[in-house]
């Protein structure tokens, strides 16, 4: 398209007019005084109390993690203490219970050897019981043998069956 002076559309858009840039620039200067005057100084206190309030909560943020960095040692801290007091209590406790195992031990093959002497003692006082027993019974067979023998006159005939009689009893008393 062609305009009617016979130029291209496109000119009268893009053309470079003096008196539009002077008009442009002192609007924009008139725009700036205005803005210097009017709106810079509330710009200005708004940035400043944005960038004070950005800093404080920076400041807060950092605080409250070294805070919470220091409660994280704290506890951590008390927590390695109280795993050490268990293993103390723990190693205490087995120490104890070694120390009554001991005494328990101790106590059983003190009661033990002491049961062992006295069956050995009721042992050796009822194998002497039986053998005073045994010899009394033998003292009254003797007797008895002796009382027969002087009642009558006894030659080598009755000697010996009184000897084999004499015998006989022995071993029948002896399994009673």
């Amino acid at each position: 398209m062609i305009a009617a002076s016979g130029e291209p559309w496109y000119t009268s858009i893009v053309s470079i007019d003096p008196v539009t840039i002077v008009a442009t620039l002192i609007n924009t200067a008139l725009i700036m005084l205005m803005y210097r005057f009017f709106l810079h100084k509330k710009v200005m206190e708004i940035l400043e109390k944005r960038k004070n309030l950005i800093n404080g909560e920076i400041e807060e943020a950092t605080a409250a993690k070294e805070k919470a960095l220091a409660t994280e040692k704290e506890y951590l801290t008390k927590l390695s203490e109280s795993k050490d007091e268990a293993r103390q209590i723990v190693s205490n406790a087995v120490s104890k219970a070694r120390v009554r195992e001991d005494e328990i031990v101790s106590a059983a093959q003190s009661e033990a050897s002491r049961i062992r002497v006295k069956a050995e003692e009721d042992i050796e006082t009822e194998k002497k019981r039986a053998l005073n027993e045994i010899k009394n019974q033998i003292s009254e067979l003797v007797i008895m043998a002796a009382g027969k023998v002087s009642e009558k006159e006894i030659n080598e005939a009755d000697n010996k069956k009184l000897i084999e009689s004499f015998i006989i009893n022995i071993g029948e008393e002896e399994r009673r």
